[in-house]
């Protein structure tokens, strides 16, 4: 198994760190325990920490400890080799890796930054530091300011050089890459060792990447914030130098504008205060008050009592001018909260390289474990192989808008939103999110409308249902999406951040229906724990299913287990084991266990089925050897089949807290076409992990 990859840039901006965001992701779906290692930073000023490094550590949540990550600085291996001690260098930088390399499983290495004087000098030291630690590159080669011809010549050039200093290769990335570059054009990049051709895969310039936010301004003009302290996301597409009167300098704004103005100037702050709130002009990205003069008091006021300034305003010392300069020189840095360009980085990173291509290339051997993160990252993977349309009916929430964006981004599902669409679009506006990727409906207005009354008269008249009852039911949004599903409009649905369970879940029990042989619609939790991924179910919606309800139950979770990558081994839960006792609760089980095997044979399904068994016994090998060792469950159990909802729904919630897993679900099981269910308190990642377990499940019942 290799232990290690070197990613290397050719030249300075050349979109690195978006890169190495993608491999860090690569490398968490197959390896839990990763550390970052620069072997050489640039000196990042006293008390601040090396951008890429707090970034990965930042996003990934890693726990390697900062100074482990880095050897030197530019500046400190720079002294030392112009005093004859490169050898020193090499060796102490090798000592430190091989100390990563004993207590991690994986060490990402990472090459300067080419912010040095001398590029030379650091392309020379990225290629010794990998030939001497033995890690494979991934060279990151750079088509900013390019053509085509020049990227070819220049990546095949330094591929040529760096293979004559003993560097092996994995692949070669043509980041930023301008228009033109095909793929015949990308053949003619390549290793000339051993006369294999090298994996070359290309990003096309992704200028969200590039483009600075307000919070990138503040820190670069050592910036004031005075009003919109939550738009520093917030990305800034141009600079409009205001010095006219209001009249003509509001014919220049633009989408994204960064107005720059002195801060006498009034008239210029209201104007362009008033433009981002009215729906004649463009949004604007922010303001920049110059010469460090105070707003005046009485427009300080006025400002202060608007329920929330709708853009960020910041105040810089120095004259318009000189800001103006120092603007020019500054570009777009992906931040660790910085969650739109980093959705952004990874998607392009996962639509543009061969992921699977490359992970074999990378690591030879693949990990059994499998962390929350990997798990996730295997959610997002396998629902952007084959995008569904997932229906969002709460489509006005600040959260279902912001977590649309990440979908979005991350490329895991075409998006629709049901509501008014100016509220909507309104609302991703004040959040400073992007949705325009997005589908919008409204229903109320929606020429699908009558058509889907029409039906909901037709599938629900034997329950008395009347058409005016029926229209009414129509223009609710949660009607209206499952609807959408029902009639193919849609693959699938997500509800829940603000009604009910049975408010989300009673539309689709009403006409999606359950599916042919299943008489229960029932949930399941995906239970990532520190090293595996467990299913329980029932936890969520059948409060004392009988046996035969139960005998459903655990076929739909091993069904939903396999959908997921889990291998399912399914234990029907009951506090005894085997025939160690006796009760009603336990005869349940034990008909439910003899249904289910007769499912399974009827079915022409294969997965072992075990019951009664006690948790202990299911989980623990040490313990099956004792209560049932000749079982293929016992002590190897993944999917867990509870008695009742009382005993699932604490049992989940216990592990939750007790072992800090991290609970996905409730994923319901059963109906024709996949509708889940939110929790009224779930977080933006919530929503974006239903999102994709949903297209998961449209994916497989399609199939």
């Amino acid at each position: 198994m290799s232990k290690s990859l070197y990613v290397s840039a050719t030249e300075e901006r050349s979109g690195k760190s978006a890169v190495i965001l993608g491999v860090m992701q690569m490398l968490l779906r197959e390896i839990d325990n990763v550390a970052i290692f620069r072997p050489i930073i640039n000196n990042p000023g006293e008390g601040k920490e090396d951008h890429d490094i707090a970034l990965l550590i930042g996003h990934y949540k890693l726990s390697i400890p900062y100074r482990d990550t880095y050897a030197y600085t530019l500046e400190e291996a720079r002294e030392l080799i112009n005093a004859g001690q490169h050898a020193l260098v090499l060796e102490n930088i090798l000592k430190k890796y091989k100390e990563l390399e004993e207590k991690y499983d994986f060490v990402l290495c990472e090459g300067t930054d080419f912010k040095g004087k001398d590029p030379a000098f650091e392309f020379d030291l990225n290629a010794d530091i990998a030939a001497n630690i033995g890690a494979p590159m991934l060279v990151v080669a750079s088509g900013r300011n390019k053509t085509p011809d020049e990227v070819v010549n220049i990546t095949r050039s330094t591929l040529d050089t760096m293979s004559e200093k003993g560097v092996d290769f994995v692949a070669c990335i043509v980041n930023r890459a301008p228009e033109g570059m095909t793929d015949d054009l990308c053949r003619h990049i390549q290793c000339k060792v051993d006369q294999k051709d090298l994996p070359v895969y290309v990003i096309p310039e992704n200028e969200v990447l590039g483009k600075p936010t307000i919070g990138d301004v503040k820190r670069w003009l050592d910036a004031d914030i005075l009003y919109g302290h939550s738009g520093l996301q917030t990305l800034v597409d141009n600079y409009v130098v205001a010095a006219m009167q209001v009249g003509n300098f509001l014919d220049y704004i633009e989408q994204g504008s960064l107005i720059i103005t002195p801060g006498d100037r009034s008239d210029i702050i209201l104007s362009a205060l008033a433009s981002r709130l009215s729906s004649s002009y463009p949004d604007i990205a922010g303001i920049i008050l110059t010469g460090g003069l105070e707003v005046a008091a009485n427009v300080h006021k006025l400002i202060e009592g608007w329920t929330g300034v709708p853009v960020p305003v910041l105040s810089v010392k120095g004259h318009t001018y000189h800001n103006v300069q120092e603007l020019n020189r500054l570009y777009g840095r992906i931040e660790a909260n910085d969650h739109q360009r980093i959705a952004s980085a990874l998607g392009g990173f996962t639509q543009h390289v061969n992921s699977q291509e490359l992970r074999d290339r990378v690591v030879e051997q693949r990990s059994t474990r499998v962390t929350p993160k990997m798990f996730e990252f295997s959610l997002f993977d396998k629902a952007s192989r084959d995008k569904q349309r997932i229906v969002l009916p709460e489509g006005t929430g600040e959260r279902i808008l912001r977590a649309t964006d990440i979908l979005m981004r991350r490329g895991v599902a075409d998006i629709i939103l049901l509501g008014r669409e100016d509220e909507i679009r309104n609302n991703a506006s004040m959040c400073g999110v992007d949705i325009s990727g997005a589908q919008i409906i409204d229903p109320a207005e929606s020429d699908l409308l009558d058509s889907f009354a029409e039906e909901y008269l037709e599938l629900r008249k034997h329950k008395g249902m009347i058409a005016d009852v029926a229209w009414d039911r129509m223009a609710d949004t949660t009607y209206f999406g499952t609807m959408m599903v029902h009639k193919g409009f849609a693959d699938g649905m997500v509800s829940g951040s603000v009604t009910t369970t049975a408010q989300t879940i009673r539309p689709a029990f009403e006409f999606v229906k359950t599916k042919p042989g299943s008489s229960i619609v029932s949930s399941v939790f995906l239970m990532c724990l520190k090293d595996r991924v467990l299913v329980y179910g029932d936890c969520a919606v059948n409060t004392n299913p009988n046996a035969q309800q139960l005998a459903e139950i655990a076929i739909s979770a091993a069904e939903t287990a396999g959908i997921f990558g889990v291998d399912p081994k399914v234990a029907m839960l009951s506090y005894s084991t085997g025939s160690s006792g006796k009760g009603e609760d336990v005869e349940k089980v034990t008909e439910a266990t003899r249904i289910a095997k007769e499912l399974i044979k009827e079915r022409g399904l294969s997965f072992p089925l075990e019951g009664p068994l006690q948790y202990d016994a299911a989980v623990d090998p040490e313990v099956a050897k004792v209560k049932m060792p000749d079982s293929d469950v016992a002590g190897q159990a993944t999917v867990f089949v509870f008695p009742d909802l009382n005993t699932g729904n604490n049992t989940y919630k216990a592990v939750q807290r007790a072992a800090n897993a991290v609970a996905i679900g409730p994923v319901l099981q059963g109906l024709n076409k996949p509708v889940n269910d939110l929790s009224r308190g779930c977080t933006v990642p919530d929503i974006v992990n239903t999102v994709a377990i949903t297209a998961i499940q449209a994916q497989a019942e399609k199939k």
